[in-house]
């Protein structure tokens, strides 16, 4: 196995026979299989779900790599970032990102990391129309103004802020920035869009136990599918009126699907969160098509207010002290 990736595949058999019953197919060239690069460089914090341990694959690939081929998705592996280059990039029809940090350092994990000109190859290959797919931590990623060495363990005063334009160009391919969350808690999402690929059998509202970011500098073109719904929500990072969860957007030639959800196992298990992760990986690879028109002013018109400043917490519920919660002031 090549160290610097990894593919896991299943027997074509068994792919060939789950593509019949694959919900999000559609005719013609949606049938055929797509191939996409789950990226999960970490040069800043190195979630569980993602991590290797002892040459093994993590949490997610082996979920993927199961879940994948009956969805008509061939997943690639990687956690080097030194591969990204146009030649690299061309073979894949998207990437999904689950990151963290300045990708261009080798930061916490120390794969490699990537080259300005990398990145600079995959913000063009997604304006000039491959897919892109980001799950949690993809909007902790190259934060604007931040390097590796940035002291992310006190209140980030830095982050409360909306850049627009002036944000860094990851940032306004992917639509938004994470600021911090707070204890791991239920939280309800309202679906906004049940026309969208994997949205259809999730009802009005639904849900679920996850650690919640709380973001800001929200591009004004989203197309919002999931809302936070703040209300009753623990923390100082959720005092403030709802905002976009999960979203899809263009980016030039490309299509760009997002979901804040992800931290934890039970979530990638969960058949709600499968049904939503591919049906985004679907539209955003191109085999299913939807409108998605910008709503977030109609949807979400406050979202751009920012809660309080406040302390980094343990995410963990049974270490929650609120008192480490009490907001700060710039």
């Amino acid at each position: 196995m090549n160290r610097r990736e990894m593919i896991l595949r299943t027997a074509p058999a068994l792919l060939g026979a789950c593509l019949m019953d694959w919900p999000f197919l559609a005719a013609g060239d949606a049938r055929r299989t797509r191939k996409v690069l789950f990226f999960s460089k970490s040069s800043n914090f190195e979630h569980a779900v993602i991590k290797r341990k002892n040459g093994h694959p993590s949490f997610v690939e082996t979920i993927l790599a199961e879940t994948g081929p009956p969805h008509g998705i061939e997943f690639v592996f990687c956690k080097d970032g030194s591969l990204f280059t146009p030649e690299y990039l061309a073979q894949f029809d998207a990437y999904f990102f689950y990151t963290s940090g300045d990708l261009l350092a080798a930061g916490k994990d120390g794969n490699p990391p990537m080259t300005t000109a990398g990145k600079a190859a995959l913000l063009s290959a997604i304006h000039s129309g491959k897919g892109f797919i980001g799950a949690h931590s993809a909007t902790d990623t190259f934060h604007t103004g931040e390097t590796a060495e940035t002291n992310t363990n006190v209140p980030r005063t830095w982050r409360y802020r909306n850049l627009g334009e002036k944000a860094d160009a990851y940032t306004r391919m992917i639509g938004a920035e994470f600021i911090i969350h707070s204890v791991q808690q239920m939280a309800k999402l309202q679906v906004v869009d049940p026309s969208f690929p994997g949205m259809a059998k999730l009802g009005p509202d639904f849900e679920v136990m996850d650690e919640w970011y709380s973001m800001t500098d929200f591009s004004k073109d989203l197309h919002v599918l999931l809302v936070q719904e703040t209300r009753g929500m623990k923390g100082p990072p959720y005092h403030r009126p709802p905002y976009p969860s999960t979203w899809a957007r263009q980016e030039g030639e490309g299509r760009v699907f997002y979901t804040s959800m992800g931290h934890r196992e039970d979530v990638w298990t969960n058949p709600a969160f499968q049904q939503i992760l591919f049906g985004g990986i679907a539209w955003a690879a191109g085999a299913r098509d939807a409108a998605v028109a910008p709503n977030i002013e109609q949807v979400t018109p406050h979202c751009w207010e920012l809660p309080p400043v406040s302390a980094p917490v343990a995410s963990d519920p049974a270490k929650y002290d609120p008192s480490k919660e009490t907001p700060k002031t710039n």
